[in-house]
């Protein structure tokens, strides 16, 4: 059995372990490097069994050459961090976490590397069962060499359409459609992909914000009252936001803010 073979059937054991689209980039790149030809010193004993091909396409009917498939499965895989800001919960969850720490004043505290640890481990968990739809329907049928590429794109794509076109406000499609003079559209399939992560981009951006405002609001009262306090006790050389941090990180623990906030972002995506 060839390594290609063994690391398949490796990847489908822990799929349940990761996620679908981090076993599939793992799983082409390896089949891109994974060598085509015996060495040339090799004695001819008996005949090696062909690795399976991996056709990314192809231009005339014929398919595309080797160089040109890791040429694009790398391209692909330089890729995936775009596509994990502009298709998936990761755009919404990291900009509430980075003003939930500017709105408590803690500076630096929680550090960026913390944040994304927590906004990767929470988007995994609201896309999973994305990843899962998008790797039973079509990744898993392609390396099963029973779907061509072209089937296999569309059919991975689809539950990323269906998840962000329930993110999707109205007004924010109407605009890019106008903008790509594309619409208006008769079905949801109609809509180009472009359009669609634009718009979900934007209804993300706006979808953060309006939650991060609702966050602020406390720890501005909280300021307001140290100040005014401070005003009235003529303390006016001392700062009210070195007074007011430990009420506000009191708050927060007091009321088990961090699950308050991962919980309601949890909550907050629509589902497919």
């Amino acid at each position: 059995m060839t390594f290609l073979r063994a690391l398949l059937r490796a990847a489908a054991s822990c799929r349940a372990a990761f996620p679908a689209w981090v076993l599939a980039a793992c799983l082409l790149s390896a089949a891109a490097l994974v060598p085509t030809t015996a060495s040339a010193q090799a004695a001819p004993t008996a005949p090696a069994q062909p690795l399976p091909s991996v056709d990314v396409g192809s231009i005339g009917g014929q398919p595309v050459s080797m160089p040109l498939q890791v040429l694009a499965l790398m391209t692909g895989i330089t890729l995936l961090p775009a596509a994990l800001l502009g298709l998936t919960a990761f755009t919404r969850i990291i900009i509430v976490l980075g003003l939930l720490r500017q709105a408590l004043g803690t500076g630096q505290t929680p550090s960026n590397q913390v944040l994304l640890a927590l906004a990767l481990f929470l988007t995994a968990m609201v896309m999973m069962p994305v990843f899962n739809e998008a790797w039973a329907n079509g990744i898993a049928p392609y390396l099963d060499d029973s779907m061509d590429f072209r089937a296999a794109w569309a059919a991975t794509s689809e539950p990323f359409r269906g998840f962000m076109l329930a993110q999707v406000r109205e007004t924010d499609l109407m605009t890019f459609a106008g903008l790509s003079q594309t619409g208006p559209y008769a079905t949801p399939q109609d809509v180009p992909f472009g359009v669609l992560a634009a718009s979900f981009l934007t209804s993300e951006l706006k979808t953060a914000f309006e939650i991060a405002f609702l966050i602020f609001i406390p720890f501005v009262i909280i300021d307001l009252v140290v100040a005014s306090v401070l005003m009235s006790m003529g303390m006016m050389m001392l700062s009210p936001m070195l007074i007011s941090a430990p009420f506000k990180i009191l708050l927060f623990v007091l009321v088990d803010g961090w699950v308050l906030v991962v919980g309601s972002l949890a909550a907050s995506f629509n589902p497919a």
